[in-house]
């Protein structure tokens, strides 16, 4: 398991206009590119917590970013260590495994970043909208601040 530093990143307030249009939009089965959702048991209350989130699938392989650090989400994946990931009409029951801070670098640095710099606007979404650009810069930096968990299909 990663360690945390405290300071987390700054969530851009466009999120906050994104995430409940996204949600909706998401749950009627509408693609938005990357866009899934991850329904997780809270930690406290055990109740269901639904929220976009930005799913890679490359290579066989599937990871999600707390791009924005140690949100409310990424720390009921962490405790549950489960989730139930929605694409289109899709929903599947995951395992989560949260990658070590050099796992995640490693991450970043050869899986995420070519990734982003492959999409035309990748860069620019990444670290003008997302405030993301040490993802790209110094993978280093965000693995200490941006937990990374790779999705495993449930036996």
């Amino acid at each position: 398991m990663a360690t945390h530093l405290t300071s987390t990143p700054r969530i851009p307030s466009l999120v906050g206009v994104f995430n409940p249009l996204a949600q909706k939009l998401l749950g009627i089965g509408v693609p938005l590119g990357p866009n899934a959702l991850i329904t997780v048991r809270g930690r406290q209350s055990g109740l269901p917590r639904t929220t976009p989130v930005a799913l890679l699938e490359l290579r066989g392989r599937r990871w999600v970013v707390g791009t924005f650090g140690e949100t409310n989400w990424v720390r009921n994946l962490r405790a549950a260590g489960e989730a139930t990931i929605t694409v289109g009409k899709r929903r599947e029951t995951v395992t989560a495994t949260e990658l070590s801070e050099q796992e995640g670098a490693d991450f970043f640095a050869g899986v995420l970043g070519p990734y982003v710099r492959s999409l035309p606007l990748g860069r620019w979404m990444l670290g003008s909208v997302l405030g993301a650009h040490e993802i790209l810069d110094d993978p280093k930096v965000a693995a200490a601040r941006r937990p990374v968990f790779e999705l495993h299909p449930t036996a």
